[in-house]
């Protein structure tokens, strides 16, 4: 085992003993994540009902997938078929609930250039309802998938939570909407809110078409159908790619914290940035195709250069540290 119970040797074993990390804080706790059956929702409900909390899922199935849920012992999770832009199905998922996490969103900054106004209806409207219904419910915390992509294309590294916004695309200014939905809420309601910025997130369940690490996932279908993957760019772009299990423990760490956050937006990531060549040289290791050599193509609309987090806040409000690093975090992704 690693710091704070998470493993870094077999990836056959669960890498992370939840229990071990929270102990009993949400044991009988009824807890909404909306998105619950996509990619960083499911991994967050599998936590969730670990640690003995009852778990409710609201998913409009656009993107996540029954099946990734499927694992999860049988009534552990009452699944509720709606989206975040319904406002009733929302005021009924977050009836209850002590906590809620807002995972759902419209995701890829390349759709988000061709459709903004469905980023906007999704991640705008959506977040509103979220946030209405968890005041109107009493809800402790709503803890919100915000994202690195607010700090554009600065030059500045690492990211800091003190440096202004500077989105580059639809996707990017809608989560940073979200964020200030986030502290406005909390101020004007007492409702308190926490929005994590997550880093480039990657790990099992995770579709070829994620916001969040798409690179990683595109990359490993690429290569396991015996393709050369494609990168746009020169390559020489970096990212804190983080796995996803770090991004489940800064929300439960960000849940029960005792002081309240009040929509301070907070990083969650590794600290360290890997070039996209780097990464690629890495699983074509792991994968044994080193024949297999990128094609690189111009880079894309929205596509920021460089990122890296500063986690002097979350270490500061959360008590965070990386619990899996990127080199395990990378061979459990390729096993799964």
């Amino acid at each position: 085992m690693s710091r704070d119970g998470a493993s870094t040797s077999s990836a056959a074993a669960p890498l992370t003993d939840w229990r071990r990390l929270h102990g009993d804080r949400f044991a009988g706790a009824r807890a909404l994540v909306t998105g619950g059956a996509g990619f960083i929702g499911s991994h967050l409900c599998e936590a969730l009902v670990a640690l003995g909390a009852r778990v409710v899922v609201l998913d409009s199935l656009a993107t996540g997938k029954r099946q990734n849920l499927a694992h999860l012992p049988a009534g552990s999770a009452e699944f509720i078929d709606g989206s975040v832009t319904d406002a009733a199905a929302v005021s009924r998922a977050v009836a209850g609930c002590r906590y809620v996490f807002h995972q759902a969103a419209a995701v890829s900054v390349f759709h988000s250039v061709a459709d903004p106004g469905l980023f906007h209806e999704v991640n705008g409207r959506g977040t509103i309802n979220v946030l209405d219904a968890a005041r109107a419910a009493g809800v402790s915390r709503v803890m919100f998938a915000a994202s690195s992509s607010a700090y554009g294309d600065s030059e500045v590294l690492p990211k800091v939570e003190t440096m202004p916004p500077l989105p580059k695309s639809p996707y990017a200014a809608t989560k940073v909407y979200g964020e200030v939905l986030c502290r406005a809420y909390s101020g004007s309601y007492g409702l308190d809110t926490a929005p994590l910025r997550y880093f480039n997130i990657f790990g099992p369940r995770q579709a070829p078409d994620s916001a969040y690490a798409a690179a990683i996932a595109a990359f490993a279908k690429a290569v396991l159908s015996g393709r050369r993957p494609v990168v746009y760019g020169d390559g020489e772009q970096s990212r804190d790619f983080t796995f996803v299990h770090n991004a489940v423990h800064a929300n439960l760490l960000a849940a029960r914290r005792e002081q309240p956050i009040r929509g301070e937006p907070i990083n969650v990531a590794c600290g360290e940035r890997t070039t996209l060549n780097e990464l690629l040289r890495q699983m074509l290791e792991i994968l044994d195709r080193r024949d297999l050599q990128p094609v690189y193509e111009p880079a894309r609309a929205g596509d920021v250069r460089h990122s890296l987090a500063d986690l002097s806040k979350a270490r500061a409000v959360l008590s965070y540290e990386t619990i899996v690093d990127f080199r395990p975090g990378l061979a459990a992704t390729h096993q799964w």
